[in-house]
């Protein structure tokens, strides 16, 4: 299961630096081409919406597979031992719910309806239910990722 789990983080850190790389590039052709050419291309800014919803909803799941989210331990850190295991069973536990119930099923149901209607991106044209398949995917992903921490916690390879 570690080897997996490495292998989804290798395959997340090389697509966040291309879609980042993309975003950065689709930005400065954006600021180059009204600045110097006296010119807008209105399909930038739809691709920098895209890029940076992708990027940030991937970049969470990231951070949740690194356990390096955003967190507030003051209470947390001032448990014991045993209360920190169960806490930590605790975390994980709604953070799969959350990814379940929110990001799989209500994310499945988004990309569905607007793939259903057909919805296309105002200038690029594309079905809004690509753009939208992030959420379920994520969802997916950060499910892998609770599994394994609590596995890891369970065996007490995780610091807790």
């Amino acid at each position: 299961m570690d080897k997996i789990n490495n292998q989804i983080n290798k395959i997340l850190e090389v697509f966040l630096i291309i879609v980042f790389a993309l975003l950065v590039i689709d930005v400065l052709w954006q600021v180059f081409s009204r600045y110097f050419l006296n010119r807008s291309f209105s399909f930038t800014e739809e691709f920098a919406r895209f890029a940076l919803i992708w990027l940030s909803i991937l970049g969470a799941v990231y951070l949740n597979a690194k356990r390096e989210h955003l967190s507030m331990d003051f209470l947390y850190a001032k448990f014991s031992p045993k209360t920190k295991v169960k806490a930590a069973f605790l975390i994980e536990i709604l953070i799969f719910l959350f990814a379940l119930i929110v990001m799989v099923i209500g994310g499945s149901n988004l990309v569905y309806i607007t793939l259903h209607l057909e919805q296309l991106s105002g200038t690029l044209r594309i079905p809004l239910g690509y753009v939208y398949a992030v959420f379920p995917f994520s969802g997916i992903l950060i499910m892998f990722f609770s599994v394994y921490h609590v596995i890891k916690i369970n065996k007490k390879q995780l610091p807790i």
